[in-house]
């Protein structure tokens, strides 16, 4: 799980920006900050699925 989602990420950061600046070059720079926002919010979504793994991992250590 640990290099696998830094490629993860990583992919979905180079196809974000790849998609940003053929939308700007082709004048639709709203649809290409559309696309990047979009982008972010499903890093973050991941991101925030592996913290919430990670607070259940710690709950279940410290509980006797």
């Amino acid at each position: 799980m640990g290099v696998d989602i830094i490629f993860k990420i990583a992919a979905i950061g180079i196809l974000t920006a790849i998609v940003g600046q053929i939308l700007k070059q082709t004048g639709k720079d709203e649809i290409a900050t559309l696309s990047t926002l979009a982008g972010l919010i499903i890093v973050l979504l991941m991101i925030l699925g592996m913290i919430g793994d990670l607070f259940t991992a710690i709950k279940t250590l410290f509980s006797f």
